[in-house]
């Protein structure tokens, strides 16, 4: 009797085990999927989604990395961008991607190159859905070193809820090509305002391009992580100071250009572009280095949605982040703050690949946190950012989402499920 029992519990555990793994096989994980703890808007939205990539080149710039005596050359710059859309997509078609993807560093021997490929929710070159268009616009600004690959999870996510959301690799700031930092101080706000107009041009009718028709450039979103944050305030009025000159000199051999990015600089003005009409900074690099004081967070003027991690080790918090939200004094502003979270609240979750053994920990704290779930992150970001630019660019009623109580442990917050906001603060001041 005792062996049939036995024998009984052996087949159900093994019955069980096979059917957990067919589950698991049958209903894979894919970034940007929600957990069971998910908050409301972070859903999908009705849209399917199509993607595309382009290449773009910004002819006629300063090549800082080639600086000297005195003299910057020019260069044609290449940018390639990767283009998530509303999409048409018959029930035949399987809506997935597979992306192309590298861990590592550029030219060190530490971190060699290593491919890998990850699934996304989106199809390849899928027909455009028109109906709905124009669709605002979203530009999305990868950290150094990254690549327009780094946010999959709320580019397909923003581009299903009726965005055209554009993310770029930013030459020699990419896994890929990671040169001198002094190529991603100087054209890192360039690139977003270049590839603005790019998408503004390839949206006029008789582009010849699939988005002609679809793009509403004159209601862009610009969405930065770290040091896309640091460009996308660049660009949307937050002039950098002297302090942000002086070290730009210091890494680029005694080069000027970054003069024309500071606040006061007659350059710099005739830059801002009223297009952009709300700010996404995740992270963002620069307030612990010098790059702005009170006059260059002044022109801040956008609404402008900050996301940051209190133990933020890159970028700072109280005396980084945090001091650029309380400086932004004429810009509506949010802050949401992840306790305990360090750098990394922006990024898709570590590939299984970074798990491997012998390879360096940087491949897997490249994209993880050390406290926080990076799928729970993504859920978060996705919620919020879908409020933040439903109210700035759609026009929608979201308001109730973004009106709570500075710490989660107070209450539950509106869209979160009980006793999920824990861990989580929340700021907002208007501008004065």
């Amino acid at each position: 009797m005792l062996y049939f029992v036995q024998k009984t519990l052996l087949s159900t555990f093994f019955y069980l085990s096979f059917t957990v793994l067919l589950f698991a096989q049958s209903n894979e994980f894919i970034y940007g999927d929600l957990l069971p703890d998910a908050p409301e808007l972070a859903q999908r939205g009705q849209h399917s989604v199509g993607v595309q990539t382009i290449n773009l080149v910004h002819k006629n710039q300063l090549n800082v990395l080639k600086h000297k005596d005195g003299v910057t050359p020019t260069y044609d710059r290449p940018l390639t961008v990767e283009v998530w859309y509303p999409a048409l997509i018959s029930p035949q078609q399987k809506e997935i991607e597979v992306y192309q993807e590298v861990m590592g560093n550029f030219n060190d021997p530490k971190r060699p190159l290593k491919p890998f490929t990850f699934k996304g929710r989106s199809l390849r070159k899928a027909a455009a859905k028109t109906e709905g268009a124009p669709y605002p616009l979203v530009i999305l600004s990868h950290g150094y070193t990254g690549s327009r690959y780094l946010l999959t999870y709320l580019a397909e996510n923003l581009a299903s809820k009726g965005y055209v959301v554009v993310s770029i690799d930013h030459t020699e700031s990419t896994f890929r090509d990671a040169a001198n930092f002094s190529s991603t101080l100087y054209h890192r706000p360039l690139d977003q305002l270049f590839v603005l107009d790019e998408m503004d041009r390839l949206s006029q009718k008789g582009s010849g391009s699939f988005l002609s028709g679809l793009v509403d450039a004159k209601n862009t979103g610009l969405i930065g992580y770290s040091m896309g944050g640091y460009g996308a305030l660049n660009a949307s009025g937050a002039g950098f100071s002297k302090n942000a000159l002086q070290l730009f000199k210091a890494v680029s051999g005694g080069c000027e250009a970054l003069a024309e990015r500071l606040a006061g600089s007659e350059v710099y003005a005739k830059t801002q572009d009223e297009r952009i009409k709300a700010v996404v900074a995740f992270a963002p690099w620069g307030m612990n280095s010098g790059a702005w004081d009170s006059t260059g967070l002044a022109g801040l003027t956008r609404p402008t949605f900050f996301v940051a991690g209190s133990e933020d080790d890159i970028s700072k918090y109280e005396k980084g982040i945090k001091a650029i939200y309380d400086g932004a004094r004429n810009a509506n502003r949010y802050l949401l703050t992840y306790q305990n979270a360090r750098h990394n609240v922006a990024p898709n979750p570590a590939p299984p690949e970074a798990l491997a053994e012998g390879l360096p920990i940087d491949e897997y704290l490249r994209y993880a946190d050390s406290v926080w779930d990076q799928r729970r992150i993504n859920n978060i970001n996705q919620h919020f950012v879908t409020a933040f630019l439903g109210i700035y660019l759609k026009k929608q009623d979201l308001n109730e989402y973004l009106q709570l109580k500075e710490k989660a442990v107070d209450g539950n917050w509106k869209g979160f499920k009980p006793r999920t906001s824990i861990g989580l603060e929340f700021r907002h001041q208007g501008a004065n």
